[in-house]
């Protein structure tokens, strides 16, 4: 009989059926979240949103529907990311497309861009543009422009990535977003004219040791942009650059915001910035992950 790795095609699948053989199916293949991958992959298949999949486990998955979910389940048990097999990555009240040119945006990464926010709502914030330096896909600053828009707010905001093939995502995120993001291609700063200032400069750098990477999970290791992650043999090489010139990128007043990996990242960035003029530099631990938050205002 014909299988999905060993799944019965010609037999008669509910819903139900096929939720529980599949998610038995990927988490033999090494999936961290088969429940919640076999859902999203049935609910793309069957368009129907996760709750309706609940509310009709008896439902017959037709024959043309099985073999559509047959290709993406091998996909995801050949650890594809479920973003890339879908096309798209939910992100602060964003629907964003991402492939494996750009990493997938993390749920922790939500929290520098509300810091920002939080950061643009005090009434001593200074005027000026945001900066979201290693843009990828585009996800912090057309978060941050949507909410700003909601708070009829709105500012130049500046992305830039070192990767042009990034850059296409986050264009195309930005206008079938219609967001207002102005974009630049190049290694950090030199991406922007020499004397460029920032009311906020927020960034997700690569920070991954490099000897690291070959240990990371194959759904990051095998698919993940390599270069959006490598940041050299102790993970602080881009840290460096950032430290070095953001005291002179910000305007007085202004807030430097970056996510690093772990606590201890954090400190090491917080002597950086230190060193470099921004003596304030405090860490922040996220709540919804392993990364840190670092935080650095000029004074005004």
């Amino acid at each position: 009989m014909a299988a999905i790795g060993g799944c019965v095609t010609e037999d008669i699948w509910t819903i139900q059926r096929l939720r529980d053989w599949t998610c038995a199916y990927l988490q033999k293949n090494g999936s961290p979240t088969p429940r919640l991958d076999t859902d999203l992959l049935l609910g793309e298949v069957l368009k129907l949103p996760r709750l309706q999949l609940l509310l009709r486990l008896e439902q017959i998955v037709l024959k043309d529907e099985l073999a559509n979910f047959k290709g993406l389940v091998k996909r995801r048990a050949a650890r594809e990311p479920v973003a890339y097999i879908l096309g798209r990555r939910a992100f602060h009240d964003l629907e964003l497309r991402v492939d494996a040119r750009v990493l997938v945006p993390r749920p922790e990464t939500e929290s520098l861009v509300d810091a920002v926010l939080l950061f643009l709502k005090e009434p001593t914030a200074p005027a000026g543009a945001v900066l979201d330096l290693c843009t990828g896909s585009g996800a912090i600053a057309l978060a941050v422009a949507k909410a700003l828009r909601a708070r009829q707010a709105e500012r130049p905001i500046v992305a830039t990535d070192v990767s042009a093939a990034a850059l296409e995502v986050a264009r195309q995120n930005a206008a079938l977003l219609e967001l207002p993001v102005e974009f630049a291609q190049g290694d950090l700063w030199h991406a922007l004219p020499a004397d460029a200032q920032f009311a906020v400069i927020a960034s997700n750098p690569p920070y991954v040791l490099h000897d690291v990477i070959a240990t990371l999970e194959p759904d990051v290791r095998a698919w993940e942009p390599h270069l959006a992650l490598d940041g050299g043999a102790d993970g602080l090489d881009q840290l460096r650059t950032i430290a070095a010139e953001a005291p002179q990128r910000l305007v007085p007043g202004g807030l430097l915001v970056v996510e690093l990996g772990s606590p201890a990242q954090g400190r090491a960035m917080v002597e950086l910035l230190a060193a470099a003029g921004l003596a304030d530099a405090k860490v922040e631990l996220v709540s919804d992950g392993p990364t840190a938050l670092v935080l650095a205002r000029r004074q005004a």
